[in-house]
């Protein structure tokens, strides 16, 4: 199943008003969205991926349409997955915007192959 390409756009357009530079990279069937050269953000399918700080993720997991990410079978603590009813509403897609940009800073970078 492809991702939500209108999903995708709702994130791009949230990302350009908020001034953010990024790059979108299609992967793992979907697009993430790379923030100082780090994955901040994506869409696969029709959730949204959001890469938050993990000293909240326990917290971040009790809001409606939160669950942990579990793309490879295991869970990643600092991921998460948000169902479209944990993000319809504008101010929700802000939130976790917010979240994972805020936790981007801290977040390390995977290394590059040379």
């Amino acid at each position: 199943m492809a991702y939500n390409e209108f999903l995708a756009e709702r994130v791009a357009d949230q990302l350009h008003k908020l001034g953010v530079n990024f790059e979108e990279k299609h992967m793992m069937g979907g697009v993430a969205f790379m923030v100082n050269e780090k994955m901040c953000l994506g869409v696969v399918k029709e959730n949204l991926m959001a890469r938050i700080d993990p000293e909240i993720y326990e917290t971040v997991l009790q809001r409606e349409g939160c669950k942990p990410m579990d793309f490879t079978g295991r869970t990643m603590k600092g991921f998460v997955f948000v169902e479209p009813v944990g993000m319809d509403m504008e101010d929700d897609l802000e939130y976790w915007i917010r979240l994972a940009l805020d936790f981007n800073p801290k977040a390390n970078s995977s290394k590059k192959k040379k």
